[in-house]
């Protein structure tokens, strides 16, 4: 594939988060980042250019706990970690309509009506809900975006373009 050229949704993978710590001797390991829809017993996971199976699935949603067929001793899991697992996008489970893959909104343009505000640069994932961080172009510092009805207006992937309550954002 070229520089430039689109890939197919098909094609494209999403985050399921990244191989953390090894837990115990078996070549099992926390996931950080995870995303727990995604790391499921039997999914195939890219890491470190290598397809790998999910054998294994322990630990909880916020701390899960995973093992890869190959994976099988702890010096195997040291090896991979601060990898990220990548899972095919058509092998995603679908979304209820208010939700959506992080990695569809990183990039977002971020905007109050017809006011640019920037870039939306990662999504951060706080005790409270998911949130925004929005890098803006005017020297200003980061815009941080709670994704709650309030403060986001509209999410539009197709654009990829969100709108968001900038006066509600601010306290006013």
């Amino acid at each position: 594939m070229s520089p430039g050229e689109a890939r197919s949704d098909s094609d494209r993978r999403l985050s399921a988060g990244r191989v953390g710590r090894p837990h115990g001797l078996d070549g099992s390991f926390y996931v950080a980042e995870a995303r727990p829809a995604l790391l499921v017993v039997d999914a195939l996971v890219l890491v470190d250019d290598r397809e790998l199976r999910i054998s294994r699935r322990a630990g909880t949603d916020a701390r899960p706990i995973v093992a890869l067929e190959s994976c099988r001793d702890r010096p195997a899991a040291e090896s991979l970690r601060g990898k990220e697992l990548l899972v095919p996008r058509a092998d995603a489970p679908e979304l209820e309509p208010d939700e959506w893959w992080v990695d569809d909104l990183e990039g977002c343009a971020v905007r109050d009506g017809d006011r640019e505000l920037g870039t939306v640069r990662r999504v951060l994932t706080l005790p409270s809900c998911d949130v925004l961080e929005v890098g803006r172009g005017d020297g200003a510092d980061d815009l941080l975006v709670p994704l709650i009805d309030d403060a986001v207006r509209d999410v539009d992937l197709e654009r990829r373009v969100i709108d968001v309550d900038l006066e509600f954002l601010e306290g006013a």
